[in-house]
């Protein structure tokens, strides 16, 4: 798992725990220790509009 530094909303706990969790023999965790550190901290959760659900319903809809 590569964890880059990146920006605050990017880098939270949840992302940290989805890739630990998916993980089904080995996990390699690739990056500075206080990005990783910052990641445990970061408990916020954002709402991210990535337009996801629109796009799916266009998709549908030309079917």
């Amino acid at each position: 798992m590569v964890i880059p530094p990146a920006s605050p909303m990017l880098i939270t706990r949840n992302l940290l725990y989805t890739g630990i969790t998916r993980a089904k023999k080995l996990l390699v965790m690739v990056g500075f220790e206080n990005v990783v550190d910052y990641m445990i901290q970061n408990v916020e959760v954002k709402k991210r509009n990535t337009g996801l659900d629109y796009k799916m319903k266009v998709i549908k809809e030309t079917k």
